[in-house]
This record gives structure tokens, C-alpha cells and sequence, in this order.
């Protein structure tokens, strides 16, 4: 039987269990609460300034970024919002134009190429502004000026067939085996610097033995991390790494618990010479807003406040990725210009057309996914 003292220290218990449920329950409310005012004092401001949006996003498949275009529209429809994507090596050169012309058609980028922002703030291409949720985001994403910030993280790892089971690769050295001769695909890493991140940790892991290894496998190189994944599950492809997704059904994405792989910080910022300012900053409170960080970006938060995917651990908790690696590595061009050439030696050149842009149509200036272009 319990004792008259323990029943009522159980009873305490529960009821600071409840109370601090409560309170923490009441302060998720009222942080939602003030975003939404936020988020709807800006949707005010975008509609009178005309309602127009151009975000540029980095990616390497038309309609990539559809997904948050379509619920940033369901959530506010009087803006007009067009994302395009491209290879962010383009975006950022187009940026780097558009300024150097005097001609900046885009409001909001969002890039792989992390290394872009600081240089970019030096020289006075952004607009300062701290969004919706500022004081939520990581503090090791974001710049604390409040010229650019991390919105969500993106992964690459291992995307194998379904078909496979349990006999699909998941560390490095699973990908030697000879029953996978012929039958990898990969995204070729002299052109796409997370990838070539990828391929940097396994050589220097494991030397560049494993990478002749790997050629030696036979595999087939594509351009764009989507088409490799997608290949994954049709003959005669069953495997790849250094990208993410997978058709459903057909592929899935697994993590490494030893070998390495790469997570990173898709990064933010409004340009200074933004066309529709008020559009721009909606969209970027929008997006690191804790609705949108919880319900509509579909990978890892950038947010302290927002959990991990449902299965998957804190970005930060993996002691085989450090998300900010990939920051550091394009940092030093010249050492990673160097890497690349050497890679390409193993490699081959890169060929094939952009597949972002397969008919070449975005040009200097696009304003919309069909390369309209901006005045």
C-alpha cells in the first residue's frame, strides 16, 4: 500500500507535471499568437505595395520549390509569388550581375551557397532585417546583424531501392560490394558543392583508394541530385549517396551511423535593391515562422523551438555530420577549386545539359519559372 506522504508528493508531482505542460503549452500559443499578428501586419503592407514576390531558390529541378510557393500562396493568395530555382553556383552569379547592372528583379534568395552571405553583407548587397521568430533560429545559422539567416536544414546521405531490404547499402563500404557493379548512380561532385563535400569526407576518411574503388564499381553520373535519386529503382539502378529523397515507393533515404554525410543550413536574405520589400520580408518571417517551420518545409527546423522529422534526431546530435561543415569548406575557394580539379581527374568532366534548366531559358534576369524577364 502507498504511504499517506508518497500519495501526496505523487500528487504534487503530477500536478507540476500539469502546470509546467500548461505553461509551456501557453507559451507555444502566444509565440504563435504574435507571429500570426506579425505575419499579417506584413501581408498587409505586401498587398498595398502591389502583391509581386521573386524568390530565387537553389536546386536542380524546375518546380522543386513548389512546395513552399503553393503553401506561402494558400496562406496569403492576394501575392503573387514566383520561385525559381536553379544550380545556386547560378542564382548567386546572377545576383552578382544583377547588382553590378543596376537591375535587381529578385526580392528573396535562398541558397545552398552559404558562403555567398558574408561576402554579400561586406558589400552592402543585403537588406538588413530580423524576421518573424528571429530569436528562435540557431544561433550558430544565423548572422547576428540580422543580414541573413539559415531557414531549414537539408540532408544528403543514401538513397537505395526498395527492392534491396535489408541488403541495401548504408555505410561507404557497403557501396564496394559486388553485387552493386554497374548497378550506382551518383551526382557528379565537380558539380555540386555539397556533393563534392560528400566526396571530400569519404576520401579523407577513408583516402582516395576508396573513391578509385568506387569508380572501379562502374557507376553512372548524372547532373542534379534529383535525377540520381530519381534513377534509384529503375533498372538496372539501385543505389546512390550524396543526395536525398527517392521516388516513393521505389526508393528510400537512410542515414549512415558511421560513415560520413552531409546535412547544412539552406540560407536566407532579402537584397538590398528588392523590388517589392514588403513582400520580401512576409515571405521570410513566413518561413521561419513556427507554423511554417513545423508544418511546411519538410526537413530538419531551423528553429530551437520545432522538433526533429518524426524518427530522426536533432541535426546536431549525428557525431558523423557537422552541419556546419559545408559553410566552412566553400569558404576557402581556392582549396576547394583545387579538390574539384582533382576530382575531376577521377570523374570526367561533367556533362549533360543544367537540368534546372534544360532549355537554357532563365537568361540574366527571370522574374518567373518561364524566364520571363524583369524590366
Amino acid at each position: 500500500m502507498q504511504s499517506p506522504r508518497k500519495a501526496v508528493l505523487a500528487i504534487v508531482a503530477a500536478s507540476v507535471l500539469a502546470a509546467s505542460g500548461a505553461t509551456a503549452a501557453a507559451a507555444t500559443n502566444d509565440t504563435g499568437n504574435r507571429e500570426e499578428t506579425q505575419l499579417q501586419k506584413l501581408y498587409e503592407q505586401a498587398v498595398a505595395e502591389g502583391g509581386d514576390l521573386v524568390v530565387y531558390a537553389g536546386g536542380d529541378k524546375p518546380g522543386q520549390a513548389d512546395y513552399l510557393r503553393d503553401a506561402f500562396v494558400k496562406k496569403f493568395p492576394k501575392i503573387k509569388a514566383n520561385v525559381i530555382v536553379d544550380f545556386s553556383k547560378n542564382h548567386d552569379a546572377r545576383v552578382d550581375n544583377q547588382v553590378a547592372e543596376g537591375k535587381v528583379v529578385a526580392d528573396v534568395v535562398h541558397l545552398q551557397t552559404i558562403d555567398d552571405f558574408p561576402r554579400w553583407k561586406r558589400e552592402g548587397v543585403l537588406q538588413q532585417y530580423k524576421p518573424a521568430g528571429w530569436d528562435k533560429v540557431y544561433d550558430q545559422v544565423k548572422d547576428r546583424d540580422g543580414y541573413y539567416t539559415g531557414v531549414f536544414f537539408f540532408a544528403f546521405s543514401n538513397v537505395t531501392a526498395t527492392t534491396l531490404g535489408s541488403n541495401a547499402p548504408v555505410e561507404a563500404a557497403d557501396f564496394l560490394k559486388p553485387e552493386f557493379k554497374d548497378k550506382l548512380v551518383f551526382t557528379y561532385p565537380n558539380d555540386d558543392d555539397a556533393v563534392l563535400y560528400y566526396v571530400k569526407q569519404l576520401t579523407d576518411k577513408y583516402g582516395f583508394g576508396y573513391l578509385q574503388k568506387l569508380l572501379a564499381q562502374r557507376p553512372k553520373f548524372v547532373r542534379g541530385t534529383q535525377d540520381s535519386a530519381d534513377l534509384v529503382g529503375t533498372a538496372p539502378y539501385v543505389a546512390s549517396f550524396g543526395t536525398s529523397g527517392g521516388r516513393a515507393g521505389l526508393a528510400q533515404q537512410t542515414y549512415p551511423a558511421q560513415s560520413p554525410w552531409v546535412a547544412w543550413p539552406q540560407t536566407a536574405a532579402i537584397l538590398k535593391q528588392a523590388p517589392h520589400q514588403a513582400a520580401a520580408k512576409l515571405y521570410l518571417s513566413w518561413l521561419l515562422s513556427r507554423d511554417a517551420q513545423r508544418n511546411d518545409i519538410g526537413t530538419w527546423s531551423a528553429r530551437t523551438d520545432v522538433a526533429p522529422p518524426a524518427g530522426a534526431e536533432n541535426i546536431f546530435a549525428y557525431p558523423n555530420i557537422n552541419p556546419l561543415g559545408l559553410g566552412r569548406f566553400m569558404s576557402d575557394r581556392t582549396a576547394l577549386d583545387r579538390y574539384k580539379a582533382r576530382i575531376t581527374l577521377y570523374v570526367g568532366d561533367v556533362q549533360g545539359v543544367n537540368p534546372a534548366d534544360p532549355d537554357g531559358k532563365l537568361g540574366l534576369y527571370p522574374v518567373d519559372a518561364n524566364g520571363t524577364q524583369g524590366a
